[in-house]
């Protein structure tokens, strides 16, 4: 997608001293057409006050209104893009009250779009029989604005071809409204289905979630979106950048704001999930038992408390495991007698 458009910046004439001098034309039109009018009159002789008077009623009335229609208003964070006569004319982005060619007229897809769904459910209305009027928010202007596009949430396969449901918002704004306006039918609509191509493309290159603590070659985790999400949604700004660069937008910031699994396999996870954390947790529990029986018997040893055979090692290493590991309180038995 390329234009060979290439942007200019228009400096127009400050649109109050033009206002000014188009009012005052106005009036000098009508005074010439009145002097006409009492020309003719006063001397009896049709043609030089007519003419006069036609002269004053053309420039006055006629030329002066349409001439004002080159009078534009540039809101603040706004572009206007004109065009002259099926020609791209200019760009103004600064804010103000300024005076262009009264010939060209401002170029907004945006606004082109809302005119049109307006038009379409006013014409819906009408055939119902009820009242239609047609309104358009906003104006001709393009927004500079930062705009936030929510995607909301959608289906996708991971990695691994899980079913996930993610979703995500994008900062963003218009950087070229002369791009923006000409290089693609509607800017919103075409960085809303970028925006859905890209999440889906980058999120079927990592899996939801990972079911061990096993470390790579190197020594790196695996990327998932449920631990990576920053690096990830980073990962989706800059792909969507690429995409949307040649229509003049910019993406400042991709947020994933939903990750879930769907619903079909959900439960199914859930129990892996809990079956993983159960023995991780019993791991750490039987390294911690092992242990503290490892230092009980060295301890015994080495104070010479008790001297042990290997067989009362063993059933000593027995008795502290099942104490140490098991899920309820241990019942002491109190063995009054000799050991052996």
């Amino acid at each position: 997608m390329k234009t060979n458009i290439v942007e200019k910046e228009l400096h127009p004439k400050s649109g109050g001293l033009v206002l000014l001098l188009l009012i005052l034309g106005i009036l000098c039109g009508t005074a010439v057409f009145i002097a006409g009018i009492a020309v003719s009159v006063s001397t009896g002789k049709d043609m030089p006050g007519v003419l006069l008077g036609i002269i004053g009623a053309v420039f006055g009335w006629v030329v002066c209104p349409i001439l004002m229609a080159g009078l534009k208003i540039v809101k603040p964070n706004e572009a206007r893009v004109f065009t002259l006569f099926g020609k791209y004319y200019g760009t103004v982005k600064e804010s103000g009250f300024y005076y262009v060619n009264p010939f060209a007229s401002s170029f907004s897809p945006a606004y082109n779009e809302a005119l049109k769904s307006a038009r379409l459910k006013a014409k819906q209305l009408e055939e119902e029989g009820k009242t239609a009027l047609v309104s358009v928010p906003g104006g001709k202007g393009i927004s500079l604005k930062t705009q936030t596009l929510d995607n909301h949430r959608q289906k996708v396969n991971d990695v691994l071809g899980n079913p996930i449901i993610i979703g995500a918002v994008v900062i963003w704004h218009v950087e070229n409204p002369t791009l923006a306006a000409f290089a693609v039918e509607n800017y919103v609509e075409f960085l809303n289905i970028q925006t859905d191509s890209t999440i889906r493309n980058i999120a079927r290159l990592y899996p939801y979630d990972v079911f061990d603590d096993d470390d790579d070659d190197d020594g790196v985790k695996e990327k998932t979106l449920r631990s990576s999400a920053i690096e990830i949604a980073d990962s989706m700004r800059e792909e969507l950048q690429k995409r949307v660069i040649d229509a003049g937008l910019a993406i400042e910031e991709v947020r994933i704001t939903h990750l879930a699994y769907a619903e079909e396999i959900a439960a199914a996870m859930l129990q892996r999930q809990q079956a993983v954390a159960i023995i991780a947790a019993r791991q750490k529990i039987v390294d911690g038992a092992v242990g503290m029986v490892k230092m009980a018997i060295d301890r015994l040893g080495e104070d010479e408390v008790v001297v042990l055979d290997e067989e009362r090692k063993a059933a000593m290493v027995s008795n502290l495991l099942v104490v140490l590991c098991g899920n309820k309180d241990a019942q002491p038995i109190v063995n009054s007698g000799s050991i052996y």
